[in-house]
């Protein structure tokens, strides 16, 4: 069962029960007896330790692409690119 946490209006009171999900939360009241209650949200306590969730969800080989191999690079465009640059220069 979950814990909540309830602030009264009336008095300023902090409190906190333990409901059901299928509880009716509209019928609570604080120690007092004071039935003007709001409820109050507390952040959860998550402590992330480590280097980083991203990185160790991901695998080490960068990111996952779904089984997908990377495209293939164009030939033609690296050959033309290594064939330039393998001639001299022309003298002027």
């Amino acid at each position: 069962m979950p814990a909540y946490t309830f602030r009264c209006r009336v008095c300023g009171e902090v409190f906190t029960r333990r409901y059901s999900f299928r509880d009716d939360l509209s019928a609570v009241t604080c120690p007092q007896g004071h039935r003007e209650v709001e409820r109050v949200f507390v952040p959860p306590a998550v402590v992330f330790k480590g280097s980083g969730f991203y990185i160790t969800d991901h695998g080490r080989g960068g990111h996952n692409n779904g089984g997908k191999s990377k495209p293939a690079s164009k030939p033609a465009a690296s050959a033309k690119t290594s064939e330039a640059s393998k001639q001299p220069a022309a003298a002027a």
